[in-house]
């Protein structure tokens, strides 16, 4: 009992963090309609500008991960007006915007290779790992735990902000017709560059997290693919789909790896994808999409 429970707690943990990155490639979806498959990228910028800002000014993980989160923001924005804007200005063939967000992921790859060397890289010990011991009952790590609180706070505090804010009013208009939006008003560019900075904002808490429990390189990124297959389970467009499959993921796969065999956690990840897809190629919570990508 004590082992399924460990299990739970650091599935939902890693889901979680899946749940910050999904959450982005869906906002990126629901406005533009293309998977960007260069999210991992910024998931990448942010924990390498984390990792030398450490090394650089000491412990300070305030500093660090605000460095991080406003770093990857900012790139996401520049990617989208560099190699997104001028595709979406002369066409409305949304697989144009794919093909350049693969390449745009392979140009940030290889820039870390570059500069920063392939080697993997840990981070300094500013994230507690120690065993904490929940009710006597069971021994989980104070990091899974902590990504836990951290995704349920950065995840609120966007559920919030599209609620309760006017630009998040701005962003459910859009995600309903983004040409109507426009016409109505809507800076439509501004709206667009808010969306990818909330996205590599995310990416960026995903990747602090990520590069603790796997070690920081500059391949880093190509995790997110289950990322955006918890967001095809959960539906593509969908926020709280996005949060719901990154969940059904990290369950799947902590469970997979401590009661049958770590060998097999990625083939059942990719299983519920083909499942999904013959069964319900929406998601969860997915709506029909009006055109192909």
């Amino acid at each position: 009992m004590g082992t399924l429970a460990q299990q739970l707690i650091n599935g939902i943990s890693l889901g979680s963090v899946y749940a910050l990155i999904a959450v982005g490639y869906s906002l990126v979806y629901s406005i533009l309609l293309f998977s960007n498959f260069a999210h991992g990228g910024f998931l990448v910028i942010g924990g390498y500008i984390c990792y030398y800002t450490l090394t650089a000014l000491g412990n300070n993980i305030w500093v660090a991960g605000g460095l991080s989160l406003l770093g990857a923001g900012i790139a996401a924005v520049l990617t989208e007006r560099i190699a997104y804007k001028p595709i979406r200005e002369r066409t409305n063939i949304t697989l144009y915007l794919l093909i350049a967000s693969l390449g745009m992921s392979i140009v940030i790859e290889n820039i870390f290779v570059i500069v920063a060397g392939g080697r993997f890289r840990a981070l300094p010990p500013v994230i507690p790992t120690n065993p904490v011991h929940l009710f006597g009952l069971t021994t989980t790590s104070a990091f899974d735990l902590l990504s836990l609180v951290v995704a349920f706070v950065f995840l609120t505090a966007l559920q919030l902000f599209i609620v309760k804010s006017k630009w998040g009013l701005a962003i459910r208009a859009a995600a309903f017709d983004l040409k109507t939006a426009g016409l109505m008003g809507i800076n439509v560019n501004m709206l667009i560059s808010i969306v990818f900075f909330v996205a590599g904002v995310l990416a960026a808490v995903g990747g602090i997290f990520l590069s603790v429990r796997y070690t920081l390189y500059p391949q880093l990124g190509g995790i997110t693919i289950k990322a955006f297959v918890a967001a095809v389970v959960g539906g593509l467009g969908s926020l709280p789909g996005a949060v719901v499959g990154s969940l059904i993921l990290g369950l799947a796969e902590m469970l997979t790896a401590g009661f049958i065999s770590s060998q097999l956690r990625d083939l059942v990840v990719f299983s519920l994808l083909v499942i999904t897809l013959l069964v319900k190629p929406t998601g969860l919570f997915g709506k029909k999409p009006t055109e192909k990508v």
